[in-house]
């Protein structure tokens, strides 16, 4: 069992990639806060979203379970406190549990565990996307997405929410050290940054050689050919396009860049207070993304693929029993971070939750077999999509498609689809089996598209639909009475 002053404190980014972090080697982030957090504990670097887009993900994130054991679909089928969560555990083990920033639930009336949140940015509406919901079929017109109307320098309300968020989680971890109760606290606080809009206060950009910045690789106007389920996914909607020239896409990339440095500010600022204070001994510290960016990649930004940018989030881990300056290779997923909340908390791990403690899996060697796992069926997806890594192999299993395989040791970037090579057919066969013997690859997509057409149904039909639910990113709540700083 834990002692009674060991706390927890989570810390989310939003579309955050697993590279982009100095402390991984990146060419162009700056990362220092995140760095030293890494130093005094562990890093994950296999680490894996459950799915690559928010309200799935942090669903899975919060309860420990996966998107189809969930039914947490897509951004407009949200967390509203069933299945129970690690915050639900903790708040009725006698824990003061709290939430400061993005939670991405339903709405702040759902029991989601939480005793308090504080500006808490759900779902618009509590209905979300629910455009992104009509899937059977995928509309025919191409959609705008909107992502760069605004791009590049500048103060978005993003940017305020995130320094709103930051000052409000030190003067709560002050406010524990000024009054400490017998009860431990569970803190969770939810940045929005590096998300679209790629706005970012000028300060950030500073440094960054933007006419420097590399280009991908791989591009449809450069003879790559996008697999056939991700072709029908970008015809549904072509932010690259949107984009429109090569000093554009550098410019967001910048901006990206900047907006990950401007988020470790933010997440400086709350680690600061809590060493401050004198908490930071005794609190987990545990700091993940939701899911990555594709980042130009193969023409794709944003998120909802399964290439190694959309999927691969960072994963850091510090505090009691964790080892200090480890950087560990064992696949990892948002599912570990409720077993860890649990562990930590000495509370007893439900039988069925699939994923482990982090505290344990850092303080053995690297397990090179743990499997990776993570699905989607949502926004632009002709069908569920499934991606399982093992060992040096990463498999994408498309239902009604041919299936993707990289080769992980040789091809970090997942530049070259091997699947095709009749010498890889055995571990094609490998990799299926391991996903069948999960769940039902068919039948789990006809149930997620049952209950997408359900939901599209009491919205008056398809084409009501979509015009349904906010166009782009979540609006920010209203501003409220709180401490707030724009350091």
């Amino acid at each position: 069992m834990k002692s009674a002053n060991t706390n927890v404190l989570v810390l989310l980014s939003d579309e955050q990639d697993a590279r982009a972090l100095s402390c991984a080697g990146h060419a162009v982030v700056s990362t220092p806060h995140l760095d030293r957090l890494a130093a005094g504990g562990t890093r994950f670097t296999n680490a894996l979203t459950p799915s690559p887009i928010c309200v799935p993900a942090r669903a899975a994130l919060a309860t420990g379970r996966w998107v189809h054991d969930t039914g947490c679909w897509d951004n407009a089928i949200a967390y509203a406190g069933a299945p129970r969560s690690w915050a639900h555990a903790l708040r009725d083990a006698g824990w003061r549990v709290e939430s400061i920033g993005k939670l991405h639930y339903r709405d702040a009336a759902c029991d989601t565990g939480f005793g308090a949140q504080h500006e808490p940015l759900h779902i618009a509406g509590g209905i979300g996307q629910v455009w992104g919901s009509v899937r059977e079929p995928l509309p025919a017109v191409r959609r705008p997405t909107h992502l760069f109307d605004r791009l590049g320098p500048g103060h978005s309300e993003y940017n305020a929410f995130d320094e709103r968020v930051a000052a409000r989680a030190a003067a709560w971890l002050e406010q524990r050290a000024r009054t400490p109760e017998a009860a431990p606290w569970a803190l969770f606080v939810g940045f929005v940054a590096p998300h679209f809009p790629l706005v970012v206060p000028p300060r950030w950009l500073e440094g960054i050689d933007i006419a420097a910045l590399p280009l991908a690789r791989q591009h449809p106007d450069r003879g790559y050919r996008r697999h056939p389920w991700v072709q029908r996914h970008a015809d549904m909607a072509d932010p690259d396009a949107e984009l429109g020239s090569d000093a554009r896409r550098r410019l967001a990339l910048a901006c990206y860049y900047g907006l990950v440095a401007f988020m470790d500010h933010q997440v400086g600022r709350v680690l600061n207070a809590l060493e401050r204070c004198g908490l930071a001994g005794d609190t987990l510290v545990v700091f993940a993304s939701d899911h990555g960016d594709n980042q130009g990649q193969r023409g794709l930004w944003n998120k909802s693929t399964l290439y190694r940018e959309a999927l691969n989030v960072p994963l850091i881990v510090r505090g009691p029993g964790v080892p200090r300056g480890r950087v560990c290779s064992t696949l990892a997923n948002l599912v570990d971070i409720a077993p860890t909340v649990l562990h930590a908390a000495g509370l007893a791990l439900p039988a069925d939750l699939p994923g482990a403690p982090l505290q344990a899996l850092a303080a053995v060697p690297d397990d090179a077999q743990r499997i990776g796992f993570s699905e989607y069926h949502a926004v632009g997806s002709p069908s569920a999509a499934y991606a399982l890594w093992q060992g040096r192999w990463a498999y994408h299993h498309y239902v009604g498609h041919a299936p993707e395989l990289f080769d992980r040791e040789a091809d970090p970037d997942q530049l070259h689809d091997r699947a095709a090579d009749p010498s890889l057919a055995p571990v094609l066969r490998h990799f299926e089996a391991l996903l069948r013997a999960r769940l039902d690859p068919e039948a789990t997509d006809r149930r997620a598209k049952a209950d997408q057409a359900a939901l599209v149904a009491r919205h008056g039909g398809s084409q009501a639909a979509l015009a349904v639910g906010t166009p782009g990113a979540s609006p920010v709540p209203v501003v409220a009475a709180g401490p707030a700083g724009t350091t």
